[in-house]
């Protein structure tokens, strides 16, 4: 299979004209007329993950957050971005990101279903092919599928459902929670939208302490699981759709939840 048809596989997944445009995502690195036979998946191209797909012979790396995101304006070794992508072009590895396409089109969802969520719509909606769909988005906003829970209660189900060493929590933990937003990744801006639409807790990650204290003191509570702890969902779902769609040995990258020491 070569690069460009392993693509095809990934723009019906997640197509990449529907990145924010911010964003960076698609091929970064590489031939589309390269064969692919491995591929190796990983939240990000880290030093660490490329060794590791080229140990494993991998043709492609495929990633949720991109490694080239700002103006780069030279390819050398004695920085670290383009140390890697030396490394990938000598190693002869494609490299492609899929990062808010694949926000909108999965993340969400697969984090919702995680978290007993139901009655869903888009956290924060945006527009695809000019036109704006409450469902299609950023995050997610839902109600509990059973009855309220309390705040400890739905953070230990956050803990469990996303296999996570611990999470962090602003807001009195005796209070009722039935209606949830959802923004893997880091959802600091996300806080108005929740806000807005009456949420009692917003699950997300990389929130600082004033960011938390004050979202507590507008009535939103916050659940923070990490930004790599709601996101690295990514890799064993995008391994499972190219196992469907392909006959290309797939790698996983090794789930590594950061931890306190005691």
């Amino acid at each position: 299979m070569k690069v460009s048809e392993l693509i095809e596989l990934l723009e019906e997944k997640a197509p990449s004209k529907d990145a924010l445009d911010w964003d960076n995502v698609g091929l970064l690195v590489g031939d589309g007329q390269w064969q692919v036979n491995k591929v190796y998946i990983a939240l990000d191209a880290t030093d660490e993950v490329i060794d590791h797909a080229i140990e494993k012979g991998a043709d492609m790396i495929i990633t949720h957050h991109p490694m080239i995101f700002s103006k780069i304006d030279r390819v050398v070794a004695d920085d670290f971005i383009g140390r890697r992508i030396i490394k990938l072009i000598e190693h002869h590895i494609a490299y492609y990101a899929m990062h808010t396409n694949f926000d909108i089109h999965g993340m969400g969802e697969l984090a919702e279903k995680r978290l007993g969520l139901d009655h869903t719509i888009a956290l924060d909606p945006c527009e695809i092919d000019g036109e704006y769909d409450v469902n299609v988005g950023i995050g997610r906003l839902g109600s509990l599928l059973d009855e309220p829970m309390l705040l400890k209660d739905y953070a230990l189900k956050v803990k469990e459902a996303f296999r996570l060493p611990y999470v962090q929590v602003f807001g009195d933990e005796n209070q009722f929670i039935s209606t949830v937003a959802l923004s893997p990744g880091s959802g600091k801006s996300e806080i108005d939208c929740a806000i807005r639409f009456g949420a009692d807790v917003l699950v997300t990650g990389d929130i600082d302490h004033h960011s938390g204290i004050d979202a507590v003191a507008r009535n939103l509570s916050i659940i923070d699981a990490g930004h790599y702890g709601i996101e690295h969902i990514f890799i064993e779902h995008m391994a499972m759709y190219l196992k469907g769609k392909t006959a290309i040995d797939i790698f996983e990258e090794p789930i590594r939840m950061p931890y306190w020491l005691g």
